[in-house]
């Protein structure tokens, strides 16, 4: 039976690229929005790879990875959190993060080896493109995009407005 009164969630697309400092901050955006929210805010990874960092690439494919293992959260904010160490160690790094917290590193190692993301990674980053994102962090919700490489200051609160209208509206 279907029920229609359970509202879909809001969907909130947090392109994003896991060598960036700004995005690591973002997080306590991220985090404050999921902790509103609940189950009524789907945040979704995009990722968005920039040329200047040059292990962002792999990194988007490691965390495509943890996803599939079902870590993928998880991973992402342990990778954020390390971005000098990712920036300084590269692929190392991202096969250290995968043991610290269970995943199958072994398995991590071989996704990066034989680019078994790569075409998610590259879809993200082309439809990126294709909707104007330059830079990260960058949120789209209700077709606004909103970037947050150049300031975080009121995102949360924008972003928490167009939410609390959609579910009011009951039309996500």
């Amino acid at each position: 039976m279907n029920d229609s009164t359970t509202p879909r969630p809001v969907v909130l697309d947090l392109w994003c690229e896991l060598q960036c400092p700004d995005c690591d901050r973002a997080l306590e955006d991220v985090r404050a929005l999921r902790a509103r929210y609940g189950d009524r805010l789907d945040v979704r990874l995009r990722h968005f790879p920039l040329e200047k960092h040059r292990h962002a690439y792999a990194a988007a494919q490691a965390a495509e990875e943890a996803a599939e293992q079902g870590g993928g959260w998880p991973y992402v904010e342990a990778v954020l959190a390390g971005t000098g160490e990712l920036a300084a160690r590269g692929e190392p790094f991202l096969l250290e993060v995968a043991r610290e917290l269970g995943l199958d590193a072994e398995e991590f190692d071989t996704a990066l080896i034989d680019g078994r993301h790569l075409l998610a990674v590259d879809a993200d980053q082309a439809e990126g493109k294709a909707i104007g994102v330059t830079g990260t962090p960058t949120y789209v919700i209700d077709g606004e995009r909103l970037d947050g490489g150049k300031s975080q200051e009121g995102l949360r609160e924008r972003i928490e407005a167009i939410a609390d209208r959609l579910l009011a509206d009951g039309t996500p």
